[in-house]
């Protein structure tokens, strides 16, 4: 099954050079694209997308203030910031709206696809800049003597960046389980989401020494990056479909 995307950003240009390297994805499909917050919002709650990529800086409504009503209005669509400036302010603004994911724009498109990917599984996808904004953003936390064992084991892995199956592989168990901790994880800190429980486990300390899942290095052989010369450069004549 596609991924059905929804596209806004009023870089009219950088939108459809982004929609063209997508659509040669074969599990996306983009629905619809947007050049203003308040199109945004209408467009997702006609469409009902699984993925939004949204630009911050957009007339009429801004992407904060867009991601607050689609989070609130179509809380099943996930919503990726794709930003020119990983600035803290807009940065938290946006996890605290609903955003699942931040990005910056000259990210590789292939960390933009595995984004995109992860957040259509209700997965956290940061860069790691913006990882380490959120750490430090957040207040320190006591020690969660409430959770069992399992719980911390969940806790843990999901601030590394696996994915239910993944955890489930990794202490053999099934995924329904997996879950299950997730839900209970979140209730007993009283938190709102994977991202806010990874950012809390990095904050206490619980995540090892590996390189963290957020803002993976891209591949080698795929340096393309989202940005005006990649557009340029990919893009070829007739390449842009319409929805």
């Amino acid at each position: 099954m596609s991924i059905r995307l929804v596209l806004a950003d009023d870089h009219v240009v950088l939108r459809q050079g982004l929609r063209a390297l997508l659509e040669d994805e074969s599990d996306m499909d983009v629905v619809g694209e947007a050049d203003n917050g308040r199109e945004a919002v209408d467009l997702v709650l006609q469409t009902e997308p699984d993925v939004l990529l949204i630009d911050l800086v957009m007339p009429e409504t801004d992407g904060i203030a867009a991601t607050r009503i689609i989070h609130e209005r179509s809380p099943k669509t996930r919503v990726l910031v794709l930003s020119s400036f990983e600035e803290e302010t807009a940065l938290i603004a946006s996890v605290q709206a609903g955003a699942i994911g931040f990005l910056r724009k000259t990210a590789p498109i292939r960390a933009v696809v595995r984004a995109i990917r992860a957040a259509a599984r209700g997965e956290v996808q940061f860069s790691a800049t913006a990882a380490a904004l959120l750490v430090r953003e957040m207040h320190e936390p006591s020690a969660p003597e409430h959770l069992t064992s399992r719980e911390l084991e969940v806790l843990q892995l999901i601030a590394e960046g696996l994915a239910n199956k993944e955890i489930a592989w990794k202490l053999r168990i099934t995924e329904k389980t997996v879950k299950s901790h997730v839900s209970t994880i979140l209730g007993k800190l009283g938190l709102q989401s994977r991202t806010q429980a990874a950012m809390y486990a990095s904050r206490l300390g619980l995540v090892r020494t590996q390189p963290p899942r957020f803002g993976a290095p891209p591949q080698a052989h795929d340096a393309r990056v989202v940005s005006m010369n990649s557009v340029r450069r990919l893009r070829s004549p007739g390449r842009v479909r319409h929805a």
